[in-house]
């Protein structure tokens, strides 16, 4: 992409609209510890990552535990200021223009929020309202979301405090879908839900996508997920970018000429050096 555009967010690739722009991003930690002889410990959550996401993408970071990928989707969703690099939404600045950032994405995250007294039906009401939705058909949207995710209009009524953390990460989907936002931020999505869960999921991504125009970053440790649903992956390993390609393409890219084509598991192993379960127990993600 060798042309160029002025935008909010200073120049970007034209082409394609660029719907999320990271140039050089990087975030560090520090750990202080209890006791205060001892020195301070740095912790690099991300280093250096740059990559652009297409409009109408759905693009996936693949990592184990520890790699950054929720980092990453704080330092887009405008939650933590990066320590250098630049980070856009549609053209605007993460950190500058964080307000219209907010307007045009919604979030999915394993340690969703949520009024657990409440109902499902009451938090997604309210939820709705925020974003300029009331009446009788919002209602109707939220039963008709629940329902493709496996809740039935009996469970929308029920306290969340009363539901599974799989249940509640259904509602927490729910409430990201119902605004349609244009740029939809996953983090962990399927996270304690079972296989039809899942598969319930990944629908409702690909609709939200041909339905609404939306572009999609999902950042998972799934295999599964990130295989069928996305268009390109980026393995991002503690904290690096190790790779950007089509689910194929990294297959080829870890895979030796004349020998069979690896398995995405496989090729995350030789491109990384280590499993996908491996967990980190010193960095942050």
């Amino acid at each position: 992409m060798s042309l160029m555009t002025l935008s909010k967010c200073g120049v970007l690739p034209a082409g394609p609209a660029v719907a999320v722009w990271v140039e050089d991003l990087a975030k560090r930690f520090i750990h202080r510890p209890l006791l205060r002889w001892r020195e301070p410990q740095v912790v690099t959550a991300l280093e250096r990552v740059s990559f652009s996401v297409e409009r109408g993408e759905i693009f996936g970071i693949l990592g184990a535990n520890g790699s950054g990928k929720s980092t990453l989707v704080r330092v887009l969703s405008t939650l933590l200021i990066p320590d250098q690099g630049t980070a856009c939404v549609f053209g605007y600045d993460v950190v500058r223009e964080a307000g219209e950032v907010r307007r045009l994405i919604n979030r999915v995250s394993v340690e969703a929020a949520f009024f657990k007294r409440l109902s499902a039906m009451e938090n997604l009401l309210y939820a709705g309202r925020l974003y300029g939705r009331h009446g009788s058909r919002l209602r109707a949207d939220i039963l008709a979301i629940l329902e493709r995710l496996g809740l039935t209009p009996e469970q929308a009524n029920q306290p969340l405090e009363a539901f599974s953390r799989g249940m509640q990460q259904k509602v927490a989907i729910a409430r990201a879908f119902l605004t349609s936002p244009i740029l939809l931020l996953l983090d962990e999505p399927t996270t304690g839900l079972d296989p039809r869960s899942k598969r319930d999921v990944r629908e409702l991504v690909q609709r939200l996508r041909s339905e609404h125009d939306a572009t999609i970053l999902l950042c998972t440790h799934d295999l599964a997920v990130a295989e069928t649903l996305c268009d390109r992956i980026a393995i991002l390993d503690r904290g690096r970018l190790v790779a950007v390609e089509t689910p194929e393409g990294l297959t080829r890219l870890a895979g030796q000429p004349g020998e069979r084509a690896p398995s995405l598991e496989e090729a995350f192993l030789a491109l990384t050096g280590h499993a996908l379960d491996s967990e980190s127990t010193d960095e942050i993600d």
